[in-house]
């Protein structure tokens, strides 16, 4: 996994709790913490970082998960201010994964296998996103869809029709509200 991953969890917990609520939480986890954006890591530090703040907050991982990928779209936004000002929605915005963002981050970070989305229209209006990864991630991917909401001033809601982690191929993320 590519460091600016880790770099966003450092950044969500520091603003959240300070920075030696980071500290805590290397330690906690028993991880090094030295993340380079560039650098690769192994999935399993941050499978450890997320496991030890989740007990931590009395939370469950995916809950977490789900928070620090809704408060790491306004990092992003800060940092790629390109990749969301070309839109005005999160309609708009999300349709942009496989084509703009993903291929930039490939670009930007050799290495990087960021997941691959199918999209489609469902009768009720909801956004349909098909989440191909071998990560497993749906709860950071559902975070960071809120979050693209928070940005584009909507109100969005995400549920699942399937889970990787019940032993579907992929994940089936519906969003209403864009």
């Amino acid at each position: 996994m590519k460091g600016i991953i880790f770099n966003l969890v450092e950044d969500v917990v520091t603003r959240d709790h300070g920075v030696d609520a980071w500290e805590d939480l290397l330690d906690e986890a028993h991880v090094q913490g030295a993340y380079s954006a560039v650098g690769s890591y192994m999935d399993d530090e941050l499978d450890r970082l997320v496991l030890a703040g989740a007990a931590k907050l009395g939370v469950t991982p995916a809950e977490l998960l789900r928070h620090i990928g809704r408060r790491s779209i306004p990092l992003l936004k800060d940092r790629y201010p390109e990749f969301f000002d070309i839109h005005t929605n999160s309609r708009s915005f999300l349709g942009s994964l496989n084509e703009v963002i993903h291929p930039e981050v490939r670009k930007l970070y050799t290495g990087a296998t960021p997941p691959h989305f199918g999209f489609s229209d469902d009768a009720d209006g909801s956004l349909l996103m098909e989440y191909y990864s071998h990560r497993s991630m749906c709860a950071l991917a559902e975070g960071l869809i809120l979050g693209a909401g928070d940005a584009f001033s909507q109100t969005l809601t995400v549920s699942q029709d399937q889970c990787k982690l019940d032993g579907y191929d992929h994940c089936t993320l519906r969003v209403a509200g864009t």
